[in-house]
């Protein structure tokens, strides 16, 4: 039998077709086993770094301010002196009151012995009952004008040492609102502000709802006090400190149906410095950062890969492989999960063969080749659990 080039062309193209409709074996997908897996359960939402201390100073006297002794920006100690007012007329003041109280103590001593003469002489005929009542009168007006005179010295003493401003707790100070020179008095306003630097606050508001999860998460492991804060900064790295929860407050916002808690973090210095240089810390008053409520002992929980789950408008499935190979949809319920693990709250038994791999050859019903999965890559550490953001 003779063929023409276009016969065997033809020839050539209905083999190729029919191989191509030739039956082939059952896909092949790679499959894991459902097992209890140690799990850190973790929760994450959006907070702001606080301090613990803030303090706006402030003039309490009106004067000249002669000097600023700081430098802005750097961390001062508690008692450090950090502006000096004009002091003369308020020296002058004190030795004023000085003076007077030495006046009314000498005035009152004479009282005093005018006091005794007059008692004395009331036992014999030349006493009069009514000189000792003077007597007592008068020494009794003088002792309170040395009370008030007294008064008056502590009064300018105080006003005096108002005039050297210093600081009353340990932080970081701000820029100087107020420049030497300038006359300063208690209503100038703020010169400058004192922020403490370690530890720090971070305050963070999560729902109401998941308030009553976690406390009932942990309720026979201390409540909140079961868990571990962490710090994930802008840049993604995890801050090296942990935290805890040290206040949750009583009521719920009306408008955003959140809860605010507040954890305490140590905040030490990244690099040394010296007194007077700038002290380098991570934490900033004001930063925003993610929180991580992580809980302090992993829990047992049904695991799977999380690639291994699917979504669609019903919500999460996966793909199970039966003792017979064929392929089933589940529909399954999500528990805490990581970025690594899924954990099923629901849906899914220990044991079963899920599909993690050629998942998009795998079709509900069909026959399919299973074989072990291909282990992935070692997880970096406890992930966070997408859905516990605020």
């Amino acid at each position: 039998m003779r063929f023409n080039g276009l016969s065997l062309v033809f020839l050539l193209a209905a083999v190729s077709v029919a191989r191509a409709q030739m039956p082939g074996g059952p896909p092949s997908v790679g499959v894991v086993r459902a097992q209890q897996t140690a799990i850190t359960e973790t929760s994450e939402f959006v907070g702001r770094v606080q301090s613990i201390e803030r303090v706006s100073l402030t003039a309490r006297v009106t004067a000249f301010l002669d000097q600023r002794l700081f430098t802005e920006g750097t961390e001062v100690k508690q008692g450090d002196l950090l502006y000096r007012l004009e002091r003369g007329p308020f020296e002058a003041a004190v030795r004023q009151q000085e003076a007077a109280v030495a006046d009314a103590t000498a005035r009152l001593a004479n009282a005093n012995i005018q006091l005794a003469r007059a008692q004395s002489l009331l036992a014999t005929p030349a006493g009069q009952r009514s000189n000792v009542d003077d007597a007592i009168a008068n020494q009794r007006s003088l002792a309170a004008q040395v009370a008030s005179a007294q008064a008056q010295l502590q009064l300018a003493q105080i006003n005096l040492d108002y005039t050297e401003i210093r600081a009353p707790v340990s932080g970081k100070i701000s820029r100087t609102n107020i420049t030497s020179g300038n006359v300063v008095s208690p209503g100038s306003g703020v010169l400058a502000t004192i922020v403490s630097q370690d530890p720090m606050y971070i305050l963070f508001p999560i729902s109401a709802r998941s308030l009553t999860e976690l406390r009932k998460r942990y309720e026979n492991k201390g409540g909140t006090n079961a868990v571990v804060v962490k710090l994930r900064m802008p840049d993604g790295t995890l801050y090296p400190h942990d935290g805890k929860i040290d206040y949750v407050e009583p009521t719920v916002s009306p408008t955003t149906d959140t809860v605010l808690l507040r954890a305490t973090i140590a905040n030490p210095t990244s690099a040394g410095a010296a007194a007077g240089q700038q002290i380098e810390r991570t934490l900033i008053d004001g930063a925003f950062v993610s929180v991580v409520v992580e809980g302090i002992q992993p829990v047992m929980a049904l695991g799977i890969p999380r690639k291994a789950v699917l979504s669609d408008q019903q919500g999460d499935y996966v793909y199970v492989v039966g003792a017979d190979d064929k392929v089933e949809l589940r529909r399954i319920q999500l528990g805490q999960s990581t970025p690594e693990t899924a954990v099923v709250a629901g849906g899914l038994k220990d044991g079963e063969m899920v599909v993690t791999e050629g998942v998009q050859r795998a079709r509900p019903g069909i026959q399919v080749s299973p074989g072990p999965a291909a282990p992935g890559p070692a997880s970096p550490g406890p992930g966070v659990n997408g859905s516990g953001k605020s």
